[in-house]
């Protein structure tokens, strides 16, 4: 079995355990608590995946790292995958995880490319007129690039929405360049 399609196993027990115990907001923090630290922390990670280090001692840390920070239901969670020997695909577990947590709740991550930095209502405006047009609750990732010069440009997935005004002025030139307008003398 792939690594992905284990990460994709786990993550979905790790939803279901959420959803059944009412605990899904709960499980997201402490996902995304756990990720941020695994990120953080290589040498947590190389303490986990150093197969001389026993198993009891693994989750003694863990239980202290964790402790009080996250629901006892995912702490468990997370010392069977450490149990299984999964530990070193804790990081994937959590991001499929979290992508299936999105895709569950009809979450669409967009990123969005500005000219300048917007201020918190044109930030409210975007996410609430993407996710009208998209169908899906739109969470922007706001980008700032002055090259654009203006206007908007929206990837989500493989899509790529430009409406920027460097496009449009792009076009613009190609389209009188085609004209075959002669020059002014």
């Amino acid at each position: 079995m792939r690594d992905t399609t284990i990460a994709r196993s786990y993550a979905e027990a790790l939803y279901d355990l959420g959803e059944q115990h009412g605990q899904q907001a709960e499980f997201e923090t402490a996902a995304g608590e756990l990720y941020a630290l695994l990120r953080a922390e290589p040498r947590i990670r190389t303490f986990m995946d150093v197969p001389s280090i026993q198993l009891q001692e693994k989750e003694r840390v863990l239980r202290r790292a964790l402790d009080g920070r996250v629901p006892p239901l995912f702490m468990n969670f997370v010392l069977v995958v450490v149990r299984n020997g999964r530990q070193r695909l804790l990081p994937d577990i959590l991001r499929e995880y979290h992508t299936l947590l999105d895709e569950r709740l009809g979450r669409l991550h967009v990123q969005v490319t500005l000219a300048q930095e917007p201020d918190e209502r044109l930030e409210e405006e975007i996410t609430a007129d993407l996710s009208r047009l998209l169908g899906r609750n739109a969470i922007p990732h706001v980008r700032v690039d002055p090259a654009i010069l203006g206007g908007i440009i929206v990837r989500y997935g493989d899509r790529v929405l430009d409406g920027s005004l460097r496009r449009r002025v792009a076009a613009l030139r190609r389209n009188l360049l085609m004209a075959g307008i002669p020059p002014s003398r």
